[in-house]
């Protein structure tokens, strides 16, 4: 009896003990300009994620690039501490600084569709019981936008 009791026991930590899944990007809401320049520009954005794991998370760092129609517009890298429910979408809020050379070159393009192309690449670090993994993005996908 005591054998099939530890049997059970050591498959019920097994499975709590499962890998996590990397989240899935899903569309970012929100977007706001925070200060226009010249040169630099800050954006606001929440970006959504979906948690395909049985069990919760926290989220606690980013490190993505930021592409529209191929055109490199920056970089964020924030921490946070976040929990991610199981089976949930998350919002998360990123800020960027836009390098406008970049976007210099692109404006055209944006100003007149209603949809662009987005990239988003990089790592974002989740964990549970405080162990953390980096779990690659690469997510690419037509975006309804407007600067209008």
């Amino acid at each position: 009896m005591n054998r099939i009791l530890l049997l059970i026991g050591c498959m019920v930590l097994a499975a709590s003990c499962a890998a996590p899944k990397a989240l899935e990007y899903r569309e970012f809401r929100n977007f706001k300009i925070e200060r226009l320049g010249f040169s630099t520009t800050t954006v606001k954005m929440d970006m959504i994620y979906f948690n395909p794991n049985n069990f919760g998370l926290q989220l606690k760092r980013t490190d993505l690039d930021v592409f529209i129609n191929d055109v490199y517009l920056g970089r964020t890298s924030q921490e946070y501490q976040v929990t991610i429910e199981k089976k949930e979408n998350v919002t998360i809020p990123i800020q960027l600084q836009v390098d406008m050379r970049n976007l210099y070159k692109n404006s055209l393009n944006v100003l007149f569709r209603n949809t662009v192309q987005l990239k988003v690449t990089g790592t974002v670090k989740v964990g549970k019981a405080n162990v953390f993994l980096n779990f690659p993005v690469n997510y690419e996908a037509a975006q309804t936008f407007s600067l209008l």
